[in-house]
């Protein structure tokens, strides 16, 4: 089994689902799985979430990303409001969308 078959995707649309996102993200990390996360449409509002900070510390830099235009379009600024925990290149178009696709065996969608 290859390093990629042992990631687990999370994409998220919806801003509700902060809890879920958090909960499936530890327990693929309590079995030994990498996790990518992708916040697109409005889930974005959810790197305000007090606990974005603990979900962007369980994933690797280059397995977490935030649609850039999704931002915009909820009125953020993708230079000068980087979310805690992020760097601005995980600001990221929805090629990101198939990069998670491609690499992970398992994906949710929330």
């Amino acid at each position: 089994m290859s390093s990629e078959a042992e990631k687990m995707g999370i994409v998220v649309t919806s801003p509700q689902y902060m809890r879920h996102v958090l909960g499936v993200a530890k327990a693929a990390k309590r079995a030994g799985k990498k996790v990518m996360v992708f916040f697109t449409f409005k889930s974005i509002h959810l790197t305000k979430h007090p606990d974005f900070a603990c979900l962007a510390n369980l994933c690797d830099l280059e397995d977490i990303a935030i649609c850039a235009d999704s931002y915009t379009c909820e009125g953020y600024d993708v230079e000068k409001d980087v979310p805690k925990g992020l760097v601005p290149r995980q600001m990221r178009t929805q090629a990101y969308l198939g990069a998670v696709l491609d690499e992970c065996n398992k994906v949710l969608f929330l």
